[in-house]
């Protein structure tokens, strides 16, 4: 042989190892190649999370399900908040960060999905504004800081095919199952009274606002873009990252912040929408004989609402719904053991359906659900449950398994808080602010003040109008600071 032979033929046995090689290379598995869970970054979600810190961190690890998807950005305006901003970015520290959402959306045309975990009065705006450029999301409840931004949201996402999920995750607790069983099967006949309660407000609440104060800043809080939609004032001591709850400008009081926890159990149930009226009392707080404090720009100490609903598929009678907040709590009816807690341990948060041949009765989130009928032992419900190593029942990833399959998918129908159900829900919710705040409008006559709104507010749902207060209607929405308008 020839050296020239000697080189062809060993040119051509490198030629076929490399070519058996490469050809081994293209056939391996993914998971093979990646290890155990690995996802291909082809199949992973570009994500980004709006608002960071407090339930913000869990939202966006959460949607993350343990790094099998991609977190590409953050963004808060605290970056070096302590409330959960700088562990967000220890976590996932390839994540770009921003100050301002709409920056970082508008750099990152990649994400496909956001959460959306800031103040109650920035929901829409972030949300409004990712829609836009065809992002799925998930908001934090309550969806929206008013009914006519619930709509917005609602309507936006059925348009324009989103993939939504509202915050609520006790909605995707197997546990409500039971409950819903037993409406279906008419366990306690037709109900007619649902009592919902919490212990909220804790945190500071019927009090008067703190003065402005630039020199309180906190040091590297973007206190204008905090503001957003809300107008313009210098920084308000104590209103980041948490007493902002209290206050009508950024929050929705206790009833915001619980209602779409708690009410979700028989709304859902029962097949609730819109409510046909409103009416409410309010605590008050007196620092001076006869004398109440009279505080319109902030959420009242405690609060009563009472809603009625029409029949429904599920539900052959009006039903009145009573709301009560501040720990204020309904009374213990003879039907449950005088010894046993009212619906959750100590009672502090809850919901009570009263039907004709019994009771139903859940803590928050749907949790611990139980049946009492007449000469029947307590039923506690019981269902099988294939998330329990989940967090948050799988709230989180089951929205994020839905944003893959597509719009109008089985896991999309699936969703236990998309927009078509957590909208009206989230309308009912604070169609109750609607009637607390119109209860501090006044006006003078003959000298004495005059609470003219204090009466029972007829709603018209579809249109969004109070039919019989045109002042009540001013809380339908909100006016927007100049750039911030949706």
């Amino acid at each position: 042989m020839n050296k020239k032979s000697h080189k062809l033929n060993n040119s051509r046995r490198d030629f076929i190892k490399k070519s058996a090689l490469a050809s081994t290379f293209f056939i391996l598995p993914r998971h093979v190649l990646g290890g155990v869970n690995y996802v291909a970054p082809s199949d992973q979600l570009a994500i980004a999370g709006i608002g960071v810190g407090g339930k913000g961190r869990s939202d966006i690890l959460n949607a993350s399900v343990n790094g099998r998807e991609r977190v590409v950005a953050l963004c808060d305006v605290d970056p070096n908040g302590l409330h959960g901003v700088v562990e967000s970015r220890e976590k996932f520290p390839k994540a770009k960060f921003y100050e301002d959402f709409r920056e970082m959306l508008d750099k990152h045309p990649e994400i496909d999905a956001v959460t959306i975990s800031g103040p109650d009065h920035s929901h829409a705006p972030s949300a409004v504004y990712s829609m836009e450029r065809n992002k799925h999301v998930y908001v934090q409840k309550p969806l929206t800081h008013n009914v006519r931004e619930a709509r917005l949201l609602t309507e936006m996402a059925r348009d324009k095919k989103i993939v939504s999920q509202m915050g609520n995750q006790g909605a995707s607790n197997p546990s409500q199952l039971s409950v819903q069983k037993w409406v279906n099967d008419s366990e306690i006949g037709n109900i007619s009274k649902v009592y919902v309660w919490t212990n909220r407000p804790v945190w500071p609440q019927g009090i008067h606002m703190p003065k402005p104060d630039n020199s309180k800043l906190p040091k590297g809080l973007n206190w204008d873009l905090w503001l957003g939609p809300a107008p313009k004032t210098d920084y308000i001591p104590g209103m980041h990252p948490f007493d902002w709850r209290g206050w009508w400008a950024y929050g929705t009081g206790a009833l915001g912040d619980m209602g779409c926890h708690i009410i979700d159990v028989p709304f859902k149930a029962l097949g609730l929408k819109y409510p046909t009226d409103v009416e409410c009392s309010v605590g008050s707080v007196y620092t001076k004989m006869w004398t109440p404090e009279y505080i319109p720009e902030g959420c009242p100490p405690s609060s009563s609402v009472t809603l009625h609903f029409n029949p429904t598929k599920k539900n052959n009678s009006k039903i009145e719904m009573i709301w009560t907040d501040g720990g204020i709590r309904p009374s213990h009816p003879d039907l449950i053991p005088p010894n046993e807690d009212l619906a959750g341990a100590g009672g502090n948060n809850g919901v009570m359906m009263i039907g004709e041949k019994g009771i139903i009765t859940t803590d928050v989130y749907g949790e611990n659900p139980k049946l009492y009928k007449k000469d029947t032992a307590t039923i506690n419900g019981s269902v099988s449950i294939d998330n329990s190593e989940e967090p948050e029942f799988g709230h989180h990833r089951k929205w994020i398994d839905a944003c893959k399959a597509g719009f109008n998918s089985e896991e999309h129908k699936s969703l236990t808080s998309s927009f078509d159900y957590s909208g009206p829900l989230t309308e009912t919710v604070l169609m109750g602010n609607i009637a607390i705040k119109s209860y501090l409008l006044r006006k003078e006559t003959n000298n004495r003040m005059d609470y003219f709104a204090r009466k029972k507010l007829l709603w018209d749902g579809e249109n969004m109008k109070i039919t019989n207060m045109e002042e009540a209607n001013q809380f339908v929405g909100r006016d927007y600071r100049t750039g911030w308008e949706i």
